[in-house]
């Protein structure tokens, strides 16, 4: 028999050479993944849908069950106010005779009996039963001070009492609704109903109804399953749980959470719960889950659940699954066998065009490839170009920066400059005129002694302008300085603020060469020092410490003063570039800045530490050049 080989297209080449025995050991084990997979999407589908057609049916049973609660509750609301029209309770309340309290008695006894309430009893402004429906009983309210409980409290202020609790002399639960007697606008007492709601609880036994109620607390009050009551919906703090102790709402129960195996939220309201199998609610030998819709109850801060189960409608989704896995096993059997059988024709045709086809690839590839690589070749190029003039442009403006720090620190310090000379200059003026005359007088010895004195001025301003010129002249990236050498020369900069400042100094460092230019490191110290003077200007006696020590190869400078510290919000931005605590015009705010840049550009680095016994501490370290430093100075 003929084929035609128009019917059958030739498969690709990495599939026509691939080996029999590789596809015999990867597809089966696919095919029953993809089963399972299905078979779990039919199981999930199916699931989902009936859980929606649940919470559609469980939406009208909740809210016809809420509001049958709702309906419970309400019905005793009423009661407590009527004690107000009742004249024997309002003369009991004015005289606690023993006649009065036994007409109140008689009298809520009947009313208890006609409500079909749990007890009714009255109490005074202070919290005492004063009279009850059950004066009669063993354990009668009669003298009890219920002072402590929630209900009263808010009654006795005027607001509505409700309380769910735990009696602490039955021990019976109950719901208390409380309200205040009113006379002439005055609270004169209380009067409460107790009402039982132990009756819900058995129609919902009765109508094999999973339901219950959770309080204001999380806790569950009322339950069609007795395991579940007293009970927390969520969890609680050990504050919390001492804090309920200690009020006696619900006795001394010790308020377990119910734990669910697992919980989903599936909408407002709505959750799916699993429990254990061995759990004391259970009785089944498998875990049971449940749709949980809750809605909140009127006039109350109570929530009622309600639970259905979903044995049923898991085996049905189970059932759906397992069907979409059988239809889905049987389907790919037939395209397997179909493919098989494409297989071996397609084959044939694949092989003659595959050596082809792959030796095309690769020299398209190959052509591909070199071009890619000579089109990357020359982009890094470019880019190692552009790094470099970026590099280039960025060393120049921070040598411009560096430079502009220096001018403006000498431009800081022009006024003590002046000052230290204007009084050589002036001491000239006098002493050259003096010369005059005691030359025309004859007087060499005194006229030869005041030459001297001249010379020595003019050296003295000459130290000056050339420390100046050194220190505004341009620095290098790489050099070698002398660490003494640079702390005289900022001081001798600094000379005259020292000395208006009284400065005490402490020097404890070693004349150390470092890796740095020499006036790049005289800038920092200017700048430390400096800022340290500005900060200690208040100070009644500043103080000043250059600390030095030697530590892995580098040798760490301590410049410490004793002023007023930097404050927690300022240590953010100290060596943010424009950024200074000085006022007015008195810093640029990049000292800090460029200090830190200068030693980081060394290999170096300027941190700050904030003693504890105030001031503050800036420490620069920076690389040595010989790891043998010199003697201390």
């Amino acid at each position: 028999m003929k084929c035609d080989s128009t019917l059958y297209r030739a498969a690709p080449p990495s599939l026509a050479v691939k080996p029999r025995l590789i596809r015999h050991l990867f597809l089966p084990p696919l095919v029953i993944a993809l089963m399972i997979g299905l078979g779990y999407i039919g199981f999930w589908v199916s699931e989902h849908y009936g859980i929606r057609n649940l919470s559609e049916n469980g939406q009208r049973q909740l809210e016809l069950h809420a509001r049958a609660v709702e309906s419970e509750i309400s019905k005793y609301t009423y009661l407590p106010s009527l004690l107000e029209l009742e004249s024997s309770v309002s003369k009991l309340l004015a005289d606690t005779s023993p006649e009065h309290r036994q007409t109140v008695n008689e009298y809520l006894e009947g009313l208890n009996r006609r409500s079909r309430s749990r007890a009714i009893y009255v109490m005074d402004t202070t919290g005492r039963v004063l009279a009850t429906s059950n004066w009669r009983d063993v354990d009668s309210y009669l003298g009890e001070d219920l002072s402590f409980r929630a209900y009263f409290q808010n009654a006795v202020r005027g607001q509505p009492g409700r309380f769910y609790g735990i009696g602490s002399t039955s021990g019976e639960p109950g719901y208390y609704l409380a309200h205040g007697l009113e006379e002439h606008g005055k609270i004169i007492g209380v009067a409460v109903v107790k009402v039982r709601l132990e009756a819900m609880e058995e129609r919902w036994q009765r109508a094999r109804l999973e339901a219950f109620v959770s309080d204001e607390n999380g806790i569950i009050i009322l339950s069609s399953d007795p395991a579940r009551r007293l009970k927390s919906v969520v969890p609680l703090s050990e504050q919390t749980k001492e804090k309920l102790a200690r009020s006696l709402q619900y006795y001394w129960f010790p308020l377990n959470e119910l734990q669910p195996l697992a919980r989903e939220k599936l909408a407002e309201g709505e959750e799916k719960l699993t429990f254990p199998a061995n759990s004391e609610l259970m009785s089944e030998e498998e875990n049971i889950s449940y749709l949980s819709q809750t809605r909140p109850l009127s006039d109350t801060p109570w929530n009622f659940t309600l639970l259905t189960p979903l044995q049923d409608l898991r085996r049905e989704a189970i059932n759906q699954g397992i069907l979409v896995a059988v239809a889905f096993a049987l389907v790919a059997f037939l395209l397997i066998a179909w493919n098989e059988r494409r297989k071996v024709i397609a084959t044939r045709l694949a092989a003659r065009e595959a050596l082809q086809e792959a030796n095309n690839q690769l020299e398209r590839r190959i052509t591909e490839r070199t071009t890619d690589l000579r089109a990357s070749n020359e982009r890094l190029k470019g880019q190692i170009r552009e790094r470099r003039q970026a590099e280039e442009t960025l060393r120049r403006a921070q040598d411009e920066l560096v430079q502009a720090g220096k001018l403006a620190a000498i431009g800081q310090m022009s006024t003590s400059i002046a000052h230290e000379l204007n009084q050589p200059l002036a001491a000239l003026r006098t002493l050259s005129g003096n010369t005059v005359r005691f030359l025309e007088r004859g007087q060499l010895d005194v006229a030869s002694t005041n030459l001297k004195t001249i010379n020595e001025l003019i050296d003295r301003m000459g130290r000056i302008t050339a420390s100046l010129r050194s220190f505004a002249r341009r620095g290098d990236d790489k050099g070698q300085a002398s660490l003494g050498k640079a702390v005289d020369a900022a001081l001798q900069l600094l000379g005259s603020r020292v000395e208006s400042a009284h400065l005490q100094l402490h020097r404890d460092f070693k004349d150390v060469q470092l890796q740095i230019d020499q006036t790049r490191l005289e800038q920092i110290l200017v700048n430390l020092i400096g800022n340290a003077l500005d900060a200690m200007q208040s100070q009644p006696q500043p103080a000043l410490w250059l600390e030095g020590e030697a530590f892995d190869g580098k040798y760490r400078l301590r410049v410490r003063d004793n002023g007023h510290g930097i404050d927690a919000e300022a240590r953010k931005h100290l060596f943010e570039p424009f950024f200074t605590t000085k006022p007015g015009e008195q810093g640029l705010g990049l000292g800090l800045t460029l200090s830190a840049s200068l030693a980081a550009a060394t290999g170096g680095h300027l941190g700050v530490e904030h003693p504890a016994s105030g001031g503050t501490t800036f420490v620069l370290s920076l690389p040595l050049v010989s790891p043998t430093p010199a003697e201390p100075i």
